[in-house]
């Protein structure tokens, strides 16, 4: 089962009823199972399903975040058109399909793509009190973690919702949703 990131919050016990589920959409392994997880629990709860792709010049493929130190940001250049969102979008589309097999006909399901870091967007968009993020991790890369950061551990931080962090190998159980 998935397991919280630190500090654990009282209120993300699994039965709870959540006012919407907000997932961070990513192909990797870690990514995929996240977002099966969240479809799931969306799916049994009958909750809207928010599926954030976050896109920006110089972001890891897999849309980690990337430190900031000594005051130096990234510079991220403007594209034209929506060439960048509708990857992202694109991006969130195939990892339905790899996910579920698709778009779930059965949930409300809003598609988000905005532009900036993963975690910002993420902790922007969980504003509500019944909020609950999920994202994915791929453990064991914990070099790849310090140098571009943790999605995760960002919003756990930055939102007061609880988050729930799933791993590649994590797969939902019988009593995860009721």
């Amino acid at each position: 089962m998935p397991t919280l990131t630190q500090p654990m919050r009282q209120d993300a016990a699994p039965d709870r009823k959540w006012g919407r589920i907000i997932v961070g959409v990513d192909d990797s392994s870690g990514g995929v199972a996240a977002l099966r997880w969240a479809v799931g629990l969306a799916r049994s709860q009958e909750v809207e399903l928010v599926a954030v792709r976050a896109w920006a010049l110089g972001l890891p493929q897999h849309g980690g975040r990337r430190h900031r130190r000594d005051g130096h940001h990234l510079v991220v250049l403007a594209f034209q058109g929506n060439e960048r969102r509708q990857a992202a979008a694109g991006l969130v589309r195939r990892t339905f399909g790899a996910a579920t097999g698709g778009l779930p006909a059965d949930l409300d399901i809003r598609v988000e793509t905005p532009e900036g870091d993963p975690g910002t967007a993420l902790a922007n968009l969980a504003a509500n009190p019944g909020d609950l993020v999920v994202v994915g991790t791929q453990g064991g890369h914990i070099l790849k973690r310090l140098v571009h950061g943790s999605v995760g551990r960002y919003c756990s931080r930055h939102t007061s919702c609880p988050v729930v962090v799933v791993g590649p190998d994590q797969q939902p159980g019988a009593g995860d949703w009721q």
